[in-house]
């Protein structure tokens, strides 16, 4: 059980992120506070550090968790990222910027480096 939840869990996240895209930038959360955009903004780091640790533990589950993998999860991550920005463009209210792409990059990339240390560092 543990294994197919682990192995679905990217797959469910990737599906939540497309959905939240689907709406206006302020349709889910609009906290009204002078902080929402730096909110929202920085959660493009989170939201693709997650989806990262989500595809490592997938490879983690089956035994399969090597720095390849790492770099596997790294990859279809940023992709992730890139494919949810065009979408955005095609979303009335919602914008694709290459700012936010880079923040979803970003976010993998330091959950890369964290993996790359913990796991991969002799």
């Amino acid at each position: 059980m543990k294994k197919i939840v682990f192995t679905l869990l990217p797959i469910l996240y990737m599906a939540f992120i497309w959905t939240l895209s689907s709406f206006p930038a302020d349709a889910i959360v609009d906290t009204q506070l002078s902080f929402d955009a730096l909110l929202k903004e920085s959660l493009h780091l989170i939201e693709f550090a997650i989806l990262y640790w989500f595809i490592a533990f997938a490879f983690m589950t089956h035994g399969k968790w090597t720095e390849k993998a790492s770099i596997i999860a790294t990859v279809i991550s940023i992709g992730y990222g890139l494919t949810d920005e065009i979408h955005q463009s095609f979303v009335p209210a919602r914008s694709a910027t290459v700012i936010d792409f880079v923040k979803d990059t970003v976010g993998v990339a330091v959950s890369y480096w964290i993996a790359k240390r913990k796991f991969f560092s002799n």
